[in-house]
């Protein structure tokens, strides 16, 4: 089953309010994805922490609905 752009849009926005999201369906299946995500939830976090930040929002869909999500995080520059 696989999961529309705008649906992962949504939820990291319900958990991250200030997030700026861009997402690329990468194949054009709805299965394998690239998202940009920027959110000053991320300041002072790794990269790692800020990854599961990610995929704590998308509760659970990852390596179900949701196959492969490519993933840049970065907090926004001042």
């Amino acid at each position: 089953m696989a999961m529309d752009a705008g649906e992962i849009e949504r939820l990291i926005k319900e958990a991250l309010p200030d997030a700026r999201v861009t997402i690329e369906d990468l194949r054009g299946d709805g299965d394998h994805y690239a998202a940009h995500v920027v959110s000053s939830a991320f300041r002072g976090k790794s990269r790692v922490q800020q990854h599961q930040l990610v995929y704590q929002a998308l509760r659970g869909r990852m390596g179900n609905e949701l196959h492969a999500l490519a993933l840049q995080t970065s907090a926004p520059e001042d």
